[in-house]
């Protein structure tokens, strides 16, 4: 069921307000970095492929990709994080240098390894690059107190010269649910939406604005199965709506699109924009929250942040490895489709 046209307008003048937009982000940071090698011949080893090594980039990931996702929608993005006195760490505050993004308010520890994804991917010159092996490279250690500490005081700071604050927990104790408590202890940023995504402990964020998990996280949450249950997944939605006291929620749902959920309001399920047979998921969802609360404190209502949030996601699985989407892309997906619900 297609939108009137007049939506599109309105969707339009919500992204042409990011540059006048100011977001907090307190997150894991995290270096996604992809080897890529053409294949050369099987080992005499081992039954592997022996790879020629061709190109090496690193990438913002995690709560790093959702702040280099905001600079590019053209949001004033104010980043608190972690990250270690590494190469890995010196290629992500370089990006962010590149980027104009401030880095004042990301700390470097010694000793603290920070967080790299390396996947390494595999192909010919001229054919489709397939992932063959990930590997993960974590801190042995847990952030000490005097850390987060600093990471509250910058996390207050900024936020009280922003219109949103954007938690992005992976994990790694750069966001936590207690840091964020903390965070909003202070009165006067308690009216400041709170967005969050955490992978593992979702339903710790009591009393935040709004939250954007995937529904496999859902699942995990809960304790459920969904499937293709559209009664399961709407009523899973309202239990995390009740059980973290939520404004919003946002579940994504791959190629399924995504569902919103807002209070006293049946949910919204938003199909897919663009093809589902997609290219790459990596990062999508720091895609889409970047987007979601870039429109929720440009003044959008939740169901038209969703709506933005999913054009965002189908625009970025479509290209390989972690991307973003930029504000001109994402007007001219506008440009190009209405937004769309399915009835039920």
């Amino acid at each position: 069921m297609s939108k009137h046209p007049a939506e599109i307008e309105r969707l339009k003048k919500i992204v042409e307000t990011f540059p006048r937009t100011t977001i907090t982000v307190l997150g894991d940071l995290v270096a996604d970095e992809f080897i890529f090698g053409e294949i050369s011949r099987v080992s005499r080893e081992a039954p592997v492929l022996i790879l020629k090594h061709r190109e090496r980039t690193v990438l913002p990931g995690g709560g790093a990709n959702a702040i280099y996702n905001l600079a590019e929608l053209g949001v004033n993005v104010l980043p608190v994080g972690v990250v270690g006195e590494d190469e890995p760490g010196r290629m992500l505050l370089k990006r962010f240098r590149q980027k104009r993004i401030p880095i004042s308010a990301i700390l470097r520890v010694k000793n603290h390894a920070t967080v790299t994804k390396t996947r390494i991917l595999a192909g010919m010159a001229h054919s489709a690059r397939q992932q063959v092996v990930r590997v993960d490279r974590e801190p042995e250690a847990e952030l000490d107190g005097g850390v987060t500490r600093e990471l509250g005081s910058s996390a207050r700071k900024y936020t009280r010269a922003s219109d949103a604050l954007l938690v992005s927990d992976y994990g790694y104790g750069a966001a936590t649910p207690h840091l964020l408590n903390s965070v909003r202890a202070t009165r006067e940023l308690a009216s400041v939406p709170v967005v969050v995504d955490s992978r593992t402990r979702l339903l710790e964020y009591s009393g935040v604005t709004a939250a954007t998990p995937n529904e496999p996280e859902i699942e995990e949450a809960l304790g459920i199965k969904i499937g293709h249950d559209w009664n399961k997944l709407a009523s899973a939605g309202e239990q995390v709506m009740k059980a973290m006291k939520l404004e919003s929620l946002v579940i994504t749902r791959g190629r399924d699109g995504m569902v919103a959920f807002e209070r006293k309001r049946k949910p919204v399920d938003i199909p897919i924009y663009g093809s589902d047979e997609v290219a790459d998921v990596t990062g999508a969802g720091d895609t889409v929250i970047a987007t979601f609360t870039a429109a929720l404190a440009s003044g959008a209502d939740p169901v038209a942040a969703a709506q933005l949030a999913n054009y965002a996601g189908g625009i970025v699985v479509m290209k390989r490895g972690t991307a973003t989407v930029s504000q001109r892309e994402l007007l001219a997906a506008l440009d190009q489709a209405a937004p769309s619900i399915r009835p039920h």
